[in-house]
């Protein structure tokens, strides 16, 4: 895979899991552990990607969004 093809990949990806997220945790459904588990998920791609990109404020935000990530999943558990 080229590098801007793996760039694309991460960036959508990060995407889609942070829209998925982002409707399981407000639906309220009882899918919260879900939900975070996917912000972190989004949170770790997204990184991979703005670090890749060199995007270091994108970066430093996702280690924020990753610890949201943890918390959540460890508090609704």
């Amino acid at each position: 895979m080229t590098e801007k093809l793996t760039k694309k990949v991460l960036e959508w990806i990060g995407v889609l899991t942070a829209i998925a997220y982002s409707m399981l945790v407000a639906s309220n459904t009882g899918n919260e552990v879900l939900g975070f588990a996917l912000l972190l998920l989004s949170a770790v791609v997204i990184g991979a990607w703005a670090f890749l990109c060199r995007h270091f404020g994108i970066l430093l935000l996702q280690f924020f969004y990753a610890s949201a990530g943890i918390i959540g999943v460890l508090r609704w558990m």
